[in-house]
């Protein structure tokens, strides 16, 4: 590769990087890597984690409003939600009380094991904020929220 070449490669990827919806992707991959990374010897996954997380701040939440929380559909939910209810980790009454819904909740054994988790997720959290003091964090965090907001707000048209 001439060195003309590689500059263009090395221009792209300057150009790339200072894209923020790549930023974001980049740094919603690699807390994804380090929570399963760290969570892994609690035999949970991200996913896994973000539900029972749910379930704490949410309990008796349905399917459907677990699957929107963690970002999956409703049948990811509902493999997830079986896997954890196997493990006994949450309960799940067998028929619905009224409609259609299931409440979910978590278990004695699934509150001490998010407390674990948590713990170490917490650890990261702590590692991917610790180059941003209060103010810049604040800041931050509102911003995204403004993105959010922008993205799900309807299309005028």
């Amino acid at each position: 590769m001439s060195q003309e070449q590689s500059g263009d490669v090395s221009n792209a990827v300057e150009s790339l990087d200072s894209l923020l919806g790549y930023q974001l992707k980049h740094l919603q991959t690699a807390l994804r890597s380090r929570m399963d990374e760290t969570l892994r010897p609690l035999e949970l996954t991200t996913p896994q984690y973000n539900c029972l997380e749910q379930l704490r701040r949410r309990p008796g939440a349905s399917n459907s409003e677990l699957a929107r929380g963690g970002f999956v559909t409703r049948q990811t939910m509902n493999t997830l939600v079986r896997g954890l209810q196997e493990r006994g980790l949450i309960t799940r009454p067998a028929k619905a009380e009224s409609g259609r819904v299931l409440p979910t909740r978590l278990t004695p054994a699934g509150e001490e094991l998010l407390d674990q988790a948590v713990s170490r997720v917490e650890v990261i959290t702590a590692r991917m904020a610790s180059p941003l003091d209060e103010e810049t964090r604040t800041k931050v965090t509102e911003a995204l929220g403004r993105c959010i907001a922008a993205l799900e707000e309807p299309e005028d048209g």
